[in-house]
């Protein structure tokens, strides 16, 4: 089963280069047994461009979704046998990075069959 782990930053800063270096440590960690899937982090929200075409024309708005003191800062794609062990990996890279994530699985999709996707890669 696949998993995103979202990783919840309430910080004005960038991670320091010792929360990158053990980022590193957690996504090697993440490749040597399996886990890996995807991994990025994102640039602050203030870079961010909502799009709304749910009507007739475009609507483009600067700026993030949402004002609020917490943002997603990055993300992994894991993959786990179970609930457990996407728990467990969820908390240690909580952990790794030293922000909050949030875990939630992905439904219906099966990451595996898509073109240039699947573990390792």
């Amino acid at each position: 089963m696949h998993y995103l782990v979202s990783v919840v930053d309430d910080t004005a800063g960038l991670a320091t280069d010792e929360e990158m270096a053990a980022i590193d440590v957690f996504n090697d960690r993440l490749k040597a047994e399996g886990h890996w899937v995807f991994a990025g982090g994102l640039a602050a929200p203030s870079t961010a461009t909502v799009i709304d075409n749910r009507g007739g024309q475009a609507m483009f708005t600067d700026g993030p979704y949402v004002e609020t003191k917490e943002y997603l800062a990055g993300f992994w794609v894991i993959e786990a046998e179970d609930l457990d062990v996407a728990l467990k990996l969820a908390a240690d890279g909580s952990k790794h990075c030293n922000r909050k994530v949030e875990l939630r699985p992905f439904l219906g999709v099966d990451l595996e069959s898509l073109p240039g996707q699947g573990s390792g890669q």
